[in-house]
């Protein structure tokens, strides 16, 4: 497959996701950084989400970002993977970051079903906690607050799986709630096919929510072991943000209508976060 075309866009972009993408929040100079690794997520996230792409091809296109990021493929259908190479060297981040987005997103191709939440959490930790890594390396953060920013990311991905857990499972035929619980409690893989979530596919989202529900107590601890206020800033909002919407996913189904916040609940959420900050730097 040695196309010039490699990305298969889907038209998602930074205003569709949940939470704020490289905000005014972050430091100007850094925006641009943000920019290009958001980019370079996006294009690998919509090879592995296209439902028309065969596996194998999926893998290739994956397979040679891979190697543009580390040098290779000059071609021009690699040319997020070649922004985001001279963007980690003028930074001086490892590619890790990447690599292991590229590995999620390579198992994504392949892989339909997760059996326990350990196993979900493993995938998490490859396709959702790189990006908090990369923005606490981006603005000189000790590594020491990666489990902060790795529990928010996981928390968030769950989020964005229950959220879409209908749409996954009639597109791709890909379900991320454990297979274990989905026995454990009665339901079945097609309850996600229905109008509305059955009494065991519930009681599969209670255990889902509260699994997210812990890890957002342990990224709490984040914006406070920040040295950035800006970061502290952006990553207090999201923590707000992940809140309301556990909260409303606690209380609401997701199979019915998806459950999202308006942008009166997003400012008030932001504005939560921004006062809890400089609250607790004030003291």
């Amino acid at each position: 497959m040695e196309t010039a075309v490699q990305e298969t866009p889907s038209g998602k972009g930074a205003a569709d996701e949940n939470f704020p993408v490289g905000s005014f929040l972050l430091p100007r100079r850094l925006r641009p950084h943000v920019a290009v690794y958001y980019a370079f997520a996006r294009a690998i996230d919509d090879i592995a989400d296209n439902p028309d792409l065969p596996a194998d091809q999926k893998l290739a296109r994956l397979d040679g970002f891979a190697g543009a990021l580390r040098g290779g493929r000059a071609e021009p259908g690699f040319a997020k993977a070649h922004a985001m190479r001279q963007s980690l060297i003028e930074t001086g981040i490892t590619e890790k970051h990447c690599l292991d987005l590229i590995s999620a997103f390579k198992q994504d191709a392949v892989k339909n079903r997760y059996e326990t939440w350990e196993e979900l959490l493993d995938y998490c930790d490859r396709s959702a906690a790189p990006v908090g890594r990369y923005l606490l390396d981006l603005h000189g953060e000790d590594p020491a607050g990666y489990r902060y920013s790795d529990a928010l990311c996981n928390a968030l991905q769950v989020i964005n799986h229950l959220q879409d857990c209908a749409d996954d499972y009639r597109s791709m035929n890909r379900v991320y709630l454990p297979q274990e619980w989905i026995r454990e409690d009665g339901a079945h893989t097609e309850d996600l096919g229905f109008n509305e979530m059955t009494s065991g596919l519930s009681r599969v989202m209670e255990r889902a929510v509260a699994g997210t529900s812990a890890l957002l107590r342990q990224a709490r601890q984040l914006p406070p072991a920040l040295k950035s206020t800006r970061l502290a800033l952006e990553s207090a909002v999201i923590v707000r943000i992940a809140d309301r919407l556990t909260l409303r996913l606690s209380r609401e189904d997701p199979i019915a209508t998806r459950v999202a916040l308006g942008k009166p609940a997003a400012l008030f959420c932001a504005g939560q976060g921004i006062l809890d900050v400089f609250l607790r730097r004030s003291r």
